[in-house]
């Protein structure tokens, strides 16, 4: 076919300063733009970056853009360019106003050009996960119009309208679709309808209808699991989930995969440690989801001391069906003796900034979206770093692992030492581990070449 049209809940590139998880930006991003390398299921491949070395010592790397890397209007994709796009995002703030994690993570590192072609990132200490970081950032350029929608791409942008519709077109002579029409629609059922009725080719986020989704038989359906992680922070500073037997009961306590088919109606997993199935180190954990055990919870809720009396606090969105889980999580909660109050909060940037300052209330249904089990690690998890998202855990083993991950350079070594963070966390968990959501697209039959991954990014072959 020459051209695909496919419904997006965004069409949006967003400024060149910021990262997103948001799957319609993403498959944009895709599309228009390359990562400097590709994520995939807990490594990466080449991608801008065709190749790259290290020192033995982990602490010097050298990455090398692919040749022929032109942006759409004709220029050469040089060091210079790559590096402006870094320090541009190391010194912007996010949709919260908060500062980057990028600028902490690289905060010792000098990155520089050793030629046009060749960009070298120098740290006192290993940086192996500088690999993760990177596969987060897609170079692009301002446009004429003062859009940032220059790429390196397999297909350039003709027209754009901001949170209306995109107009894409294949770079090469070769391959199908030549030209894409991306259109925003921000109703999952307006979507599957604009499917049905024929106005669309392909519709994305599916999983996000109102009620069951009928996969109807006249069309392709793709799902994959996502990385994020729809959970619950744990006060680990005050009140009863200081206690670690107190988290576990609570872990206990609540059968996520009931959440898992009743809530998200069948599209969704449950959760088994602070990582999705694709992070780094999950696929050597074999970690399963904590049993659901009531006279396990009750036994050691038991063995607390002190206060059973839990607020809990929720958005309206962002996780999906937030106040749904919150009240399935509050009746499991009641049930095994904790005193669950639900307090709801409206404003979901500010909800967020909430939790930035650690005004959480005991427990807080939050989503965790990072590709990188070792930014997780350092923005939530480690007590060393005390980063915006940390709340409060504080455990020596944990950090000596986590410690022992960072400091890991080899693939191997690094997939083995955050095995062992992740598997130590399933055992003594920060967090009340709920579900990663499964997101669906669906198209037309006679349509070849379309896929999703684990990002929920639908891409086109």
């Amino acid at each position: 076919m020459s051209t695909l049209t496919i419904s997006l809940e965004k069409v949006d590139f967003l400024p060149p300063t910021r990262v997103t998880d948001d799957t319609s930006v993403l498959t944009l991003k895709n599309l228009v733009f390359e990562p400097l390398l590709k994520w995939t299921d807990g490594g990466v491949l080449p991608a801008l970056f065709s190749s790259w070395t290290h020192s033995p010592d982990g602490r010097e790397w050298r990455f090398v853009i692919r040749d022929g890397a032109t942006f759409h209007d004709g220029k050469a994709c040089a060091a210079a360019d790559i590096i402006g796009f870094v320090d541009g995002i190391l010194d912007a703030v996010d949709t919260f106003g908060m500062k980057w994690s990028y600028a902490r993570y690289l905060a010792d590192a000098e990155i520089s050009a050793e030629d046009d072609a060749t960009i070298v990132v120098c740290n006192p200490r290993p940086i192996a996960d500088i690999l993760d970081i990177f596969s987060e950032f897609y170079i692009c350029r301002l446009a004429p119009d003062g859009q940032a929608t220059l790429g390196t791409g397999p297909f350039r942008v003709r027209d754009f309208e901001p949170k209306v519709r995109a107009e894409l077109e294949r770079v090469s002579a070769k391959g199908h679709p030549r030209r894409i029409v991306a259109i925003a629609e921000p109703s999952a059922d307006k979507r599957l309808s604009a499917l049905i009725d024929g106005s669309v080719d392909a519709a994305l986020n599916l999983e996000r209808v109102e009620g069951r989704l009928d996969m109807d038989p006249r069309f392709q359906w793709g799902k994959a699991v996502n990385t994020l992680s729809v959970m619950c922070y744990l006060n680990c500073q005050q009140g009863v989930f200081r206690s670690p037997k107190a988290r576990l009961a609570a872990n206990h306590a609540v059968d996520t995969a009931r959440i898992a088919n009743e809530i998200f109606h069948g599209l969704a997993v449950p959760s088994s440690s602070i990582v999705s199935p694709f992070h780094l180190g999950m696929a050597t954990s074999g970690l399963s989801p904590i049993a659901y055990d009531l006279d396990l919870a009750r036994a050691l809720l038991a063995e607390v001391e002190g206060t059973r009396r839990v607020k809990l606090r929720t958005p309206t969105h962002m996780p999906e069906r937030a106040p749904e889980v919150s009240r399935l999580v509050a009746a499991s909660l009641e049930a095994v003796g904790f005193e669950v109050e639900i307090e709801i909060e409206t404003d979901r940037p500010e909800y967020a900034r909430q939790i930035g300052r650690k005004e959480m209330g005991d427990m807080a249904i939050f989503d965790s979206s990072p590709h990188s089990t070792y930014r997780i690690l350092n923005d939530k998890i480690s007590s060393v770093t005390r980063a915006v998202w940390w709340q409060g855990y504080d455990d020596p083993e944990a950090e000596r692992l986590v410690a022992a991950a960072n400091d890991a350079v080899e693939p191997d070594a690094r997939e083995r030492a955050y095995a062992a963070c992740v598997t130590y966390l399933n055992s003594n968990p920060p967090w009340l581990y709920l579900v990663h959501p499964v997101d669906v697209f669906a198209a037309r039959k006679d349509i070849a070449g379309l896929s999703i991954d684990h990002k929920g990014t639908l891409n086109v072959a």
